[in-house]
């Protein structure tokens, strides 16, 4: 339950909100997670007025806003065909409208395509917090400890590599379902080839990363081994995983 909302006009203002602990406050992006019913009290801090929500080319690299609502990117000229089906797969279009690019990956459990196509992109986060200023942290370290690693600290804008080709493949009883298994390859121009699994836990993994694509099906096989749940068999993972794999990297 929102107990408090703020509407800081810069970014120092916002981030001496985020140090509070009493009440928790929180980053609202486009009010797609925070304004769901809740037991706890907690204020939240509104992005709106920071500009926040630019997308520019900055030489190899597309800057985002973190506030840049899904819809926005998906649009966008630049970005990979593969980021944008996976950015149309995650949720509706009327929410793609107002969900705001941080909060989608932060708020992200292991179905999120968005998060593993952007993982498997190594992408790069712009973050900065009264304690240690400006900063850079990959996506992967966020999405390991979230609560922890964001405590009092504001993402300001993602960096998504476009010199990086990148292949979507998605398993699902029907389009609009969440995905039992998905795989998201990202390939470098020098030969770095990174694999990302999801459609289980609580963020998508990565299975592989290394100078050359060779063993990813292997190495597929080897990451979803113990993932089952009430949705498919470890088994069935382990095969729709390499097969996945092997399809984005034909791509």
């Amino acid at each position: 339950m929102i107990v408090e909302y703020l509407r800081p006009q810069t970014i120092d203002e916002a981030l001496e909100y985020l140090v509070r602990v009493e009440p928790r406050t929180y980053v609202m992006g486009g009010g797609t997670v925070l304004n769901r019913p809740s037991q706890e009290g907690y204020a939240v801090v509104d992005l709106q007025s920071l500009g926040l929500n630019k997308i520019e080319r900055t030489g190899n690299n597309l800057r985002v806003g973190a506030a840049a609502t899904l819809q926005t990117l998906s649009e966008n000229a630049e970005i990979q065909p593969s980021l944008r089906e996976a950015i149309r797969q995650e949720t509706t279009y009327n929410l793609r409208q107002v969900a705001s690019i941080a909060g989608s990956f932060i708020a992200a459990d292991g179905r999120s395509r968005l998060a593993g196509c952007l993982l498997a992109m190594d992408v790069t986060l712009e973050v900065e917090s009264k304690v240690a200023g400006k900063e850079q942290m990959r996506l992967g370290e966020v999405l390991a400890a979230r609560d922890n690693v964001l405590f009092a600290k504001l993402i300001t804008a993602i960096a998504i590599p476009l010199q990086v080709r990148l292949a979507y493949e998605c398993i699902s009883r029907t389009p609009s379902d969440e995905p039992i298994v998905f795989a998201a390859v990202a390939k470098w121009p020098s030969g770095r080839t990174r694999l990302v699994l999801g459609g289980t836990g609580r963020a998508p993994v990565t299975a592989m990363d290394g100078p050359e694509p060779s063993g990813i099906e292997l190495a597929a096989r080897n990451a979803y081994s113990h993932a089952g749940d009430q949705w498919a068999s470890a088994e069935y993972r382990q095969d729709m995983a390499g097969l996945l794999a092997i399809r984005c990297l034909g791509k």
